[in-house]
């Protein structure tokens, strides 16, 4: 538990320091609201934990995690204007504290910081953009085409949620010189999490306690968005039963790779127990 304390505390030191350098000071004050505002940090985390898993170092794969948890935290920035929800990780969000204009300024500015990480290695940045481009549809989807069966809201979260899983341990194994093989293999484990994830998020908006969550709860049915409890005929349990079966699936792509650090691997398959799991 210790060294995974010192991964996190190296993502929030790189953070804190892409956040310090950011001009204007008014951008930067929306941008520190919006990435220091709290957060699992899970996206960086799975980054340094794949990097470390097939022979990298944490210290390899910090610019990519930070630069992943920066385009997550833009693409939150946009869900809560779209959701209208005033709140996130238990603060204010950034379109209820600084107003619309300003969060779009915010979002386009996390992204800049972002690329800005990626831009010395041409495989990291093809690995984002195709995880924007999947975002991006997802989002479009979600707008204009609702899902109205499970096949089509699993595709759904795939996009949204599994493409930044995805590009997050992608990300890892490349920093570590990975051949294909693994950066595939890694990719799946992630991105079938990142399902889970998501699968639990929309059980949690049903069943959960708004303060302990952190956020508002029942928002899905109440803005009649896609959630698995509002697309499908599942209750909660068998929600968390599909859960279970894509977080067993990742561990299986897990099997797949040549692990070099058996302790950070273990961490990977407690990521996937801890996603079904979760209670915020």
């Amino acid at each position: 538990m210790e060294l995974l304390e010192r991964r996190r505390a190296l993502i929030e030191e790189r953070l804190h320091e892409v956040v310090d350098g950011v001009d204007p000071e008014a951008l930067s004050d929306e941008v520190r609201h919006v990435t220091l505002s709290g957060g699992k940090r899970v996206r960086p985390m799975v980054t340094i934990l794949a990097c470390e898993t097939v022979g990298g170092t944490a210290e390899e794969a910090v610019e990519f995690g930070v630069g992943i948890e920066l385009v997550h935290n833009a693409s939150l920035v946009i869900d809560d204007i779209i959701d209208r929800s005033e709140l996130r990780r238990g603060t204010e969000s950034a379109w209820a504290e600084f107003g619309y204009g300003p969060a779009i300024i915010t979002s386009d500015g996390l992204l800049g910081e972002a690329f800005d990480l990626f831009a010395s290695d041409p495989d990291a940045m093809r690995v984002v953009t195709e995880s924007m481009v999947e975002l991006g549809v997802g989002e479009a989807t979600e707008l204009s085409a609702m899902p109205s069966n499970e096949a089509e809201y699993m595709t759904l979260a795939r996009r949204k949620t599994g493409a930044l899983f995805r590009a997050a341990a992608e990300l890892g194994a490349i920093a570590a010189g990975s051949d294909g093989f693994t950066v595939e293999a890694l990719g799946e484990y992630a991105e079938r999490v990142g399902i889970a994830f998501q699968i639990r998020d929309d059980v949690l908006d049903e069943i959960a306690d708004a303060e302990e969550l952190g956020k508002p709860t029942g928002h899905d049915a109440e803005m009649d968005r896609p959630s698995v409890v509002q697309v499908t005929d599942l209750t909660p349990d068998e929600a968390n039963s599909r859960a279970r079966a894509e977080a067993d699936r990742a561990l299986e792509a897990l099997d797949r790779v040549e692990v070099a650090d058996p302790e950070a691997e273990l961490y990977l398959r407690e990521l996937a127990e801890f996603v079904v799991e979760r209670e915020r």
